[in-house]
């Protein structure tokens, strides 16, 4: 009897036993896979109070910069739990350069699993009103990850532009401001392909007809744009001046153009253009050599390039400042003519005091 009751004692003592260190496995276990859980599947992006926010991830990144590059945002809460879960997930493998849409909140798994992706979102590169390519390739490397310098470089490396028909006088003719659609990582000879597909769209059987119609190439009709652009900001108004100047090229006229001179002396805050600016040797004088200057003085508008393709029909071969100073211009047939309207135009600049 006294047997049985130890030995029952016993079984008791070892169920006890038994149960309690599986609730001790379990309650480890359930520790363990919370922890698990809290490192893969809880939020650890903070954004600061913003919804969403874009990472830029370059092209040559590791893991390290990435997880570099979250942290100089603040916008991770526990770098140690995000670089566990790149580990597990061989992120280090799979790092595409772009640009990422980041959403507040996000856990370690969504924020990799998105990067491993690679599904970035597009820029919308825009670019207008331009004059040198300098400040082009400026504006360009503020949008994507191509540098300035790279950018420049190939602008102006005459083999390279060549397989585009250009020259670096009138290269900059090939970029027709607009907004675009592409990636962020996009560098310089992907850009400069983009580009020159975009170019070749713009220039369609239609355009390239009224090109011909009217006896210029297309990279005439951009230098011819871009002098049209320079001389008026009113897109009313840029047909005519456009008739203006192709009465003048017709009639093998000197272009006369002011903004012409204002290139070739790099200074185009020059408000009044004195006969020493026209002196300058230079083939952008117009004021000196027939016909259009070497290329483009700028990049040409949408509306400057069309205002050419279809220019005014008129018998107007002058043009001055309103001395209203409204931006518009007033027209003239004849030189007496016009240079009473440019008389009415300087004498308003005097009273102005603008005297250069």
């Amino acid at each position: 009897m006294i047997n049985f009751l130890r030995l029952k004692n016993i079984r008791s003592k070892t169920l006890r036993i038994f149960l309690i260190s599986v609730m001790l496995i379990l309650i480890v276990a359930g520790v363990i896979l919370f922890n698990l859980y809290t490192r893969i599947f809880s939020s650890n992006i903070d954004l600061k109070g913003e919804s969403t926010a874009y990472l830029y991830i370059p092209s040559k990144a590791n893991q390290t910069d990435v997880i570099a590059l979250l942290q100089e945002n603040n916008w991770v809460k526990n770098p140690n739990s995000l670089e566990w879960v790149m580990n597990k997930k061989n992120f280090s493998s799979h790092i595409y350069g772009g640009r990422y849409l980041i959403k507040d909140k996000m856990s370690n798994n969504d924020l990799v699993n998105l990067l491993r992706s690679g599904v970035q979102v597009p820029v919308q590169l825009t670019f207008n009103n331009t004059r040198t390519l300098e400040d082009f390739a400026g504006k360009i490397a503020k949008q994507i990850e191509a540098d300035s310098i790279g950018l420049l470089t190939a602008l102006r490396d005459e083999k390279l532009i060549a397989k585009y028909g250009f020259k670096p006088e009138t290269v900059i003719g090939m970029f027709i401001p607009n907004t675009y659609q592409l990636y962020w990582n996009t560098n310089t000879n992907e850009f400069m392909d983009r580009m020159y597909k975009e170019y070749s769209r713009f220039w369609d059987a239609n355009r390239m007809r009224k090109a011909e119609q009217i006896g210029l190439s297309p990279v005439e009709v951009s230098t011819l744009a871009s002098i049209v652009d320079e001389e008026t900001i009113k897109n009313d108004e840029k047909a005519r001046v456009a008739g203006v100047y192709m009465n003048r090229l017709n009639r093998k006229i000197k272009l006369d153009a002011d903004p012409t001179l204002k290139f070739a002396l790099g200074d185009f805050s020059i408000k009044r253009v004195l006969n020493k600016h026209k002196r300058i040797d230079s083939p952008y004088n117009t004021y000196k050599y027939r016909g259009l200057p070497p290329g483009p003085i700028r990049q040409s508008s949408i509306s400057g390039l069309n205002a050419v393709l279809n220019y005014e029909k008129h018998k107007y071969y002058y043009f001055c400042a309103s001395p209203d100073f409204s931006g518009y211009h007033i027209f003239a047939r004849t030189l007496r003519e016009h240079n009473r309207n440019a008389r009415k135009y300087q004498n308003e600049l005097n009273r102005r005091k603008i005297m250069k």
